[in-house]
């Protein structure tokens, strides 16, 4: 398929979902909610081993297209319902349960559904001047896409009640400090920043990362004795394993380990 809305690609391991509505600051339509569903499906089966999901021009993602839910003042309104169920919650689902580390390398402006879709990725790379902004409440909506369920959990109900009411920018640099992403970095230093950490990803134990990242996620709905049995069934599992047996004999023999995904 091609792609208008969006770049995709894999090499070495490392799959690129580049968002590529620059002059729309990558703000989602229908045809990029279609386009990304349709790379993101082509990963499994794939070599890849990483996705990095990024925004072209001067912003990661300003969130949904306006334009494309414009209503007339004084009608019956829309159903926002809709698109959640379509699109939204289908995409944020997806970059959870995808099996393979997700990286969101953010630039610029992070905006409403944007800023909890760079969420939703297992680790967040921030160049210092980008922003996150839960821009919801400027237009009579509550955070979607994940961000009431995401944001008390990173930053705690405080920080999250603050965030959200408001919706003021969140500069990166404090994003970073909070816990709400993994590292912010200077502007020049993003590119580079991320490559190294897709490249480290890409050659370590996928299998092993898909089931922590699954066993974490999954810990907020378990007791701590439900959760020691979900670990338990994965080392059991992980344990016969090609990645377990060769980071073994790796770490016996003094080598770096190769690591195969399985």
């Amino acid at each position: 398929m091609a792609y208008d809305t969006i770049l995709f690609g894999m090499e070495g391991g490392i799959a690129r979902l580049t968002l590529n509505r620059p002059d729309k600051l990558n703000s989602f339509n229908t045809q990029m909610h279609t386009e990304v569903r349709d790379a993101l499906g082509r990963l499994a089966g794939s070599d890849a081993r990483v996705l990095v999901l990024s925004g072209a021009g001067r912003g990661f993602c300003a969130g949904q297209d306006l334009s494309d839910r414009a209503v007339a003042p004084g009608s019956a309104g829309i159903d926002l319902g809709e698109s959640i169920d379509k699109y939204y919650k289908p995409l944020v689902l997806s970059l959870h349960n995808l099996p393979l580390p997700v990286i969101a390398a953010v630039n610029g402006v992070a905006a409403g559904a944007g800023a909890n879709i760079a969420l939703a990725c297992d680790i967040v790379i921030a160049a210092q001047s980008a922003t996150f902004v839960q821009a919801f409440s400027k237009i009579g909506l509550l955070p979607d896409s994940g961000g009431t369920w995401t944001l008390p959990r990173l930053v705690g109900n405080a920080r999250a009640l603050g965030l959200t009411l408001l919706g003021n920018k969140l500069p990166a640099e404090q994003a970073a400090a909070w816990g709400m992403i993994w590292q912010c970095v200077a502007d020049a230093d993003l590119g580079t920043t991320v490559d190294a950490l897709a490249t480290t990803l890409a050659a370590a134990p996928t299998r092993g990362l898909a089931w922590t990242k699954a066993a974490i996620r999954a810990s907020w709905q378990h007791s701590l004795a439900e959760q020691l049995d979900v670990e338990r069934d994965a080392q059991r599992k992980l344990g016969r394993s090609a990645d377990y047996a060769e980071g073994v004999a790796a770490f016996i023999g003094k080598r770096t380990p190769r690591f195969t995904g399985r």
